[in-house]
């Protein structure tokens, strides 16, 4: 019996709005005046959201699984969501599993898998040319990136510290910043049961080469299934993706895929659901003229920083020869001592940015600055990952909006050089 491969989506229903605060004349930098740049860790609600939020909290309070009204249309809410959620990456709606955040769909993809393993060790019939005892007693094995975020790189690590898993953590590419199909091929073992390798990185925006990946491993695992060997699981996190690009499970071949709304602890907590639900009908509706506004947005930007900080040099970290990266993300840094990111964006008045990874900043103020471990796996010098910035542009980004960062970034530079400078 041809073995069928199930595609499952994951997805974090939480969502979190984000102040918006309005302008002020053109050019004039102060407190009063924010703009957001770092649509990497998260982003503002679309006001066709709140709408569909607050109607489904007025209309749908009901338990779903209840008979009465209020639980009819909550049910209702929630099948349309898994819909719009289905039809924007391409697989079916009984496959959408909601959770309440990508750290929980995450863990859920590693522990069923290591479970999974455990359990057809147990019960593996044995057939001719078969041999039970390749994998019999072997702790699972998992394959990953030395790049992902810490919802799979710590549970992950956590199950090796426990003894109840093995893992292999592939480096990437110091020239294209991405990890080699050939490398995770070369890291899988007859006790490997995942592949976990994210879709695009949260800090450089450069996009793996997932697709490829499935289908080495699709070759792969009917080798195994031949010798009784269990069949490999391949999970991509594509939480970066998702509004930034095209995304189709059937495409990719993966058997999970992470998305995220954002974090709320309730399960099927409708109106949140609803949410996110009419996110995925937006992007199914713009997605290309998202896609498109968003890069022409970022590459204004570079442009700009490069024009601007032309003297003091400015290294881009996210441009990587041979790689394809997000519309939206520019990691960079502005070269010179005493100009660590974390210090440039503690004197900007304006922008509001991150240096990486919200869920990495871990370091308190009086501690020592540590830059990247991403950028630094990518081959970016020490002395540039410390000063490196993490802008990320949205929907809403504007040209006039860069002029003004940009203009921030260079009178925070100025301050902290020690340098005069007139407004």
């Amino acid at each position: 019996m041809e073995d069928i491969p199930m595609k499952t989506v994951l997805v974090n229903k939480g969502l979190e709005n984000n102040e918006k605060i309005g302008c002020t004349e053109k050019g004039n930098i102060s407190s009063a005046r924010k703009i957001y740049m770092d649509y990497n860790a998260t982003t503002p609600l679309a006001p066709e959201v709140i709408q569909t939020v607050t109607e489904a909290m007025h209309d749908a309070w009901g338990n779903p699984s209840s008979s009465y009204t209020a639980g009819h249309r909550a049910k209702e809410i929630i099948n349309d969501a898994r819909e719009s959620l289905a039809k924007m990456v391409g697989g079916q709606p009984q496959d959408i599993i909601f959770t309440s955040g990508g750290t929980e769909a995450n863990n859920l993809v590693i522990h069923t898998a290591v479970m999974n393993f455990k359990e057809s060790n147990k019960e593996r019939p044995v057939g001719p040319g078969k041999d039970p005892k390749k994998t019999l007693g072997a702790l699972p094995h998992l394959v990953t990136s030395c790049i992902e975020h810490d919802s799979v790189r710590l549970p992950v690590e956590q199950l090796v510290k426990e003894h109840e898993a093995e893992a292999t953590f592939v480096p990437v590419s110091k020239a294209t910043g991405q990890v080699e199909v050939d490398d995770v091929v070369a890291a899988i073992r007859t006790n490997t049961c995942l592949v976990s390798i994210m879709l695009a990185n949260n800090e450089t925006g450069i996009i793996m080469p997932v697709s490829e990946l499935s289908q080495k491993i699709q070759a792969v695992n009917r080798k195994r299934m031949a010798s009784g060997l269990p069949r490999i699981l391949v999970h991509t996190d594509a939480a970066q993706m998702i509004g930034k690009g095209q995304v189709n499970v059937q495409d990719l071949g993966v058997d999970y895929l992470t998305i995220v709304g954002h974090k709320l602890q309730r399960t099927e907590n409708t109106p949140m659901i609803a949410g996110l639900g009419k996110a995925a009908e937006l992007v199914n509706k713009h997605c290309e003229a998202y896609e498109a506004h968003m890069r022409k947005v970022r590459d204004y930007l570079e442009d700009r920083l490069e024009a601007e900080f032309e003297d003091q040099g400015v290294h881009f970290n996210c441009r990587l020869k041979g790689s394809r990266r997000l519309c939206n993300t520019c990691n960079f840094s502005i070269v010179g001592s005493g100009l660590q990111g974390r210090l440039v964006l503690s004197h900007c008045k304006t922008l509001l940015a991150s240096v990486g990874a919200a869920c990495h900043s871990e370091n308190s103020d009086n501690s020592p600055v540590k830059p990247s471990f991403i950028l630094l796996n990518c081959g970016i010098p020490y002395d540039v990952a410390q000063n490196a910035l993490r802008l990320s542009v949205g929907r809403d980004t504007s040209m006039e909006d860069v002029e003004l960062i940009v203009e921030d970034l260079k009178q925070a530079v100025t301050l902290l050089q020690g340098k005069d400078f007139t407004c």
